[in-house]
């Protein structure tokens, strides 16, 4: 197997885990001695990781430490550990329900993350897999997540990304997204026609925690010849009571920030 490593990340990498083992700080020569790296490597890392966030120094020490970058990047990581977890249940009972396939994802950035994908037994194949990323405009969850958001942030969100195409029906004008988006606040659900996979439909709904703040989304999909208007009807409800049963499960009371 061919050796990938880039050196400067394992270098920074292994400077992180080292800080981890000084909740107090550490002097840059203890530090680079432990490494066994030249002071000069070390401090130039060490910049550049201050600029992000993962490194803090103490100004009258001069001794390092981890930033609340890092903390931040664990409580996602349990977050979505958690969440996956409390979903799973719901997830599986929206899958005997429906007899399709469900997916839970987060929205980072311009994308839609898959944290966690239950198959049923009439799925055909689909390229969505746990980890995998998409344009969140070009999905039922992503739409469903932006609808959720304050108008601001989803125009925002527009406006820093654009509109890339997948298919031929991916929405990529943004006052088009903008009705859609408004006519997803008004009935709780999202729904995306071949928008990211062409012959898949999607039925989605937005899930938030217990600040009220948008979380996940969760939704159903499935070949659209099986997937047509009257089933979709029939998904709906089913889509969004589930979402209402994970946000519960994560401390959400409905009305504090507005209904699903």
């Amino acid at each position: 197997m061919e050796d990938y490593t880039v050196q400067s990340v394992d270098k920074a990498l292994g400077l992180l885990e080292a800080l981890s083992e000084f909740p107090r700080g550490v002097g840059i020569t203890e530090l680079a001695a432990r490494l066994g790296l030249y002071k000069s490597t070390a401090h130039r890392l060490l910049g550049t990781m201050m600029k992000r966030g993962y490194v803090e120094q103490n100004s009258e020490t001069g001794k390092y430490k981890l930033g609340f970058t890092v903390a931040d990047l664990g409580m996602r990581l349990l977050s979505s550990i958690d969440m996956r977890r409390e979903a799973l249940p719901f997830l599986h009972e929206l899958v005997d329900k429906t007899g399709e396939l469900a997916h839970l994802a987060l929205l980072d950035g311009r994308d839609v993350v898959y944290i966690e994908k239950v198959d049923s037994e009439g799925t055909i194949r689909m390229h969505s897999r746990v980890g995998m990323r998409v344009y969140a405009h070009a999905t039922g969850l992503g739409k469903a997540m932006l609808a959720a958001l304050p108008e601001a942030e989803s125009r925002a969100y527009v406006q820093r990304y654009g509109l890339s195409r997948l298919t031929d029906y991916t929405i990529t004008d943004a006052e088009h997204l903008y009705k859609e988006l408004q006519k997803i606040r008004l009935v709780g659900c999202a729904i995306a026609k071949e928008e990211n996979e062409v012959g898949i439909c999607c039925v989605a709904s937005a899930i938030r925690d217990s600040r009220g703040q948008v979380a996940a989304a969760c939704s159903v999909s499935g070949p659209c010849s099986r997937m047509d208007s009257a089933k979709i009807q029939t998904v709906v409800p089913l889509v969004k009571e589930t979402a209402e049963k994970i946000s519960r499960r994560l401390g959400f009371k409905s009305g504090a920030v507005g209904t699903l």
